[in-house]
């Protein structure tokens, strides 16, 4: 009894259906490592932030001992905070930017 030809796939065929599951595979495979870099970049950002939290802690503890000046810290805080709602958590001034530094120094009628 011959066999009929579309019942059973060509050699050709088979091998377009292993290679379509191969790319499917390498999807999946690319889309589980983005998942797992995206999740240890996440643990290491919550480590990160638990370290600054505790080190905040540990110099916060130091001032209100009296073990570390507040106006010893008070320079470090001012030198690195940038943005302006931060810099009130501390009541700073806010940084004056070079846009407004050029501004402050034209007179009303240059202004834009």
């Amino acid at each position: 009894m011959p066999a009929h030809p579309t019942l059973m796939p060509t050699t050709a065929e088979r091998i377009a259906a292993l290679e379509e599951k191969l790319r499917q595979l390498k999807v999946r495979q690319q889309r589980i490592q983005a998942h797992e870099r995206a999740a240890a970049s996440k643990r290491e950002r919550a480590v990160d932030t638990r370290r600054k939290i505790l080190v905040g802690a540990v110099v916060l503890d130091q001032v209100a001992r009296g073990q570390l000046k507040e106006a010893q810290l008070r320079p470090w805080i001012d030198g690195a905070l940038v943005r302006d709602d931060d810099r009130r958590l501390f009541e700073l001034l806010p940084r004056v930017t070079q846009t407004s530094a050029r501004h402050d120094h034209c007179p009303d009628s240059s202004r834009p």
